[in-house]
Order: structure tokens, then C-alpha cells, then sequence
């Protein structure tokens, strides 16, 4: 069949289309220009850089399938890149790569392949998709590779997006994937993987947002948990909770971020302690069934993409909302971050940390 491989320059995207194509696939495969890199190439980082995409042009030549660019530039500052600036700005932590994935990706690159006349939309993402037969409905799971895992990210995936959904390599380690790539021949198969934030070059998260804020950075205080001022700072976007480096503050104990107020501008720490919470809330809550579960249900939530997932019990809320019980104290629960939940290898959707 016709599939529309997003191809990013990397090793995982360009092994997923050197796999389709092998497996005899009509194969397409499509690079997103997210910013205009010749105007200003000193601002943005290597991930998605103009070097990736000649990598993907060139791999795509070389396994003999059709490469196109196509700008999502408006689109990824209007999903991603305000987004991370307005978060930060209100005292959380935004994941821009969920909202790339997931509100950018799959939701451009389905009319894209529409417009091709492809069937599916294949991507180097470490995660799984199923069919249940019994239920009638798309599953997402988990990589094979735990390390890599990225099912995490795509937590936003509906049904309509899962039945035309590839992950060829999720299936595969790291190390099988890199050997696929030498076994193809691909000039990407020693390639380091990328790890930055691609719009934030210089790894200086604080700084671009206060260069994109209209007013800058706001002073204010910061204060214990019993309220004392014990300092000031620059700014609640430089800070994000359970951060206890930089605190710039003198103290007999080991001192973390609990609590950031961006209304009345105020940071507040505490001792490690003070970080547990075994309860939540997340809104915008995608269930990838497609409905919530009629009731509470047992699963296990993860709170940060490096955080082993914990048993709670999660309650649907009106609004596309739930409330998450943990069954032990979770150190740092941090608004803006995703909370996805899972039964086994299964995703059952996710949202977002109130």
C-alpha cells in the first residue's frame, strides 16, 4: 500500500522507510520544515536543523523512493512554540514535543498523506499499535525497547489517527535498529541521536522565553512553605518544581522548588518532604478508546516521561478531566507535564497536569 513516512533525518525515521520500502510499500516520504533556519540558523538547535533534512533527502534517494519538504513553520509556532513560552510564563513545565508529535505531526501529516492518496502515516517512533479484534478498536502499546519507549508522547492519538498509524521500528531495540540501518546501507546509521529542544539552541529555556514575552521577566519573592521570604528571583519561568540547583539561596538543608505562583509572582521551597503528593488532577484527558471508562479504574500513571509509571486508582471527571489517586507519594508532580496512564504494555490516554 501508499504510506507517507515522516522522515526527520534520523536513524529511527529514515530505518522506518527503508523498512517499508523493503517489505515493497509505495513509499513517500515527507520532511516538515518547522522554521526558516536561513533567516536566523544560529537560533535553533541540530534536532530538525537543515543538515537533517538533506540526511533525509539523501537516505530517501538512496532506498529509491520520492522525498518532499513541506513548511509547517506558522503551524509549529502557533502549536508548539507559543505554547512553551505561555507555560513557562504561567509557572509550569510544557513538554513541546508531546504537542509536536501529537497536534502537529499526525494531525498535518494525515491530509498530507490524504492529498498522496496514502493509506497510512508511518513515523520512526519507538511505540506499537494493535487491533483488538474483540473490542473493535486501535490499541496503543508500549516499544519493545523500554529504554526508548516513546508511547509516552503520543498519549493525544485518537482512534481515526491510530487506524493509520505505522511505527515500524517498535518493534526493535536500539541496536537492531542501528544495525537495519548499516544492513540498508544508510549514511544516518552511526548518527547520534538528538536530545534538545530544537527551537532553543543554546539550551537556555529561560532566556527564550524572556525574549518572546511582550513585558520580559517578572521579579519576585521567594518564600519557605510557612510563607517567609527568604530571597528573590528573576522570574517563575526559571524555575520548575523539585529544581533545587540554581536556587541562588543559603541554607542548612537541601532546599527544592514545591510550588510556583506566577500570579503573584512567588516561588516556594521546601525540604525534599515537602515534594510528595499522592493525588492529582489532569485536564484535556485523552482516552484513546474513544470514551472515558464508565467508573473509577486501577492502572498505573506515569507523571514525566523518565518516571516509572506508579499504581493509582483514576476517576473520569466532567470536562474531559480526571482525578488521580496514587497508591505511595509521588516526589515533583509538576503542572504542565503529562500524566499518561497505562494497563500493562497498553496506553490508555493521558492529560495534562493541573
Amino acid at each position: 500500500m501508499r504510506v507517507v513516512v515522516a522522515m526527520s533525518g534520523g536513524v529511527d525515521s529514515s530505518v522506518a522507510a527503508g523498512l517499508l520500502a523493503a517489505a515493497g510499500h509505495d513509499v513517500i516520504g515527507l520532511s516538515m520544515q518547522l522554521y526558516d533556519q536561513r533567516s536566523s540558523p544560529e537560533a535553533f538547535g541540530s534536532c530538525c536543523s537543515l543538515d537533517d533534512l538533506h540526511d533525509a533527502r539523501r537516505v530517501a534517494h538512496s532506498i529509491g523512493i520520492p522525498h518532499y519538504l513541506v513548511n509547517f513553520e506558522e503551524r509549529f509556532r502557533e502549536t508548539v512554540v507559543q505554547n512553551f513560552v505561555s507555560e513557562y510564563a504561567a509557572g509550569r513545565t510544557p513538554i513541546p514535543c508531546v504537542h509536536c508529535n501529537a497536534d502537529l505531526k499526525f494531525a498535518e501529516l494525515a491530509g498530507r498523506a490524504e492529498a498522496f492518496g496514502a493509506e497510512c502515516v508511518a513515523t520512526g517512533h519507538y511505540a506499537r499499535v494493535a487491533f483488538d479484534e474483540d473490542a473493535r478498536r486501535y490499541k496503543l502499546l508500549r516499544a519493545v525497547d523500554r529504554n526508548k519507549d516513546q508511547s509516552y508522547f503520543l498519549f493525544g492519538l485518537s482512534q481515526q489517527q491510530l487506524a493509520h498509524a505505522m511505527f515500524p521500528v517498535g518493534h526493535l531495540t536500539k541496536p537492531e535498529v542501528r544495525a537495519e540501518a548499516q544492513r540498508l546501507g544508510l549514511a544516518v546509521a552511526d548518527k547520534p541521536d538528538s536530545h534538545e529542544i530544537c527551537f532553543v539552541a543554546d539550551g537556555d529555556a529561560a532566556g527564550f522565553v524572556e525574549r518572546a514575552l511582550p513585558d520580559g521577566a517578572r521579579e519576585g519573592e521567594m518564600v519557605d512553605t510557612s510563607g517567609r521570604v527568604i530571597g528573590r528571583h528573576q522570574g517563575v519561568h526559571r524555575f520548575t518544581i523539585g529544581q533545587r540547583r540554581g536556587l541562588g539561596l543559603s541554607s542548612t538543608i537541601p532546599l527544592y522548588v514545591v510550588k510556583l505562583d506566577a500570579e503573584q509572582s512567588r516561588v516556594v521551597v521546601g525540604p525534599k518532604e515537602a515534594l510528595g503528593r499522592d493525588e492529582m488532577t489532569a485536564g484535556n484527558v485523552n482516552w484513546i478508546a474513544g470514551t472515558p471508562p464508565a467508573s473509577a479504574i486501577r492502572a498505573t500513571a506515569r507523571i514525566r516521561h523518565r518516571h516509572e509509571d506508579a499504581p493509582a486508582t483514576i476517576t473520569p471527571l466532567p470536562g474531559a478531566r480526571a482525578q488521580v489517586r496514587f497508591d505511595d507519594a509521588q516526589l515533583a508532580i509538576t503542572p504542565g507535564q503529562a500524566a499518561v496512564f497505562y494497563a500493562g504494555e497498553e496506553v490508555l490516554g493521558g492529560g495534562w497536569i493541573e
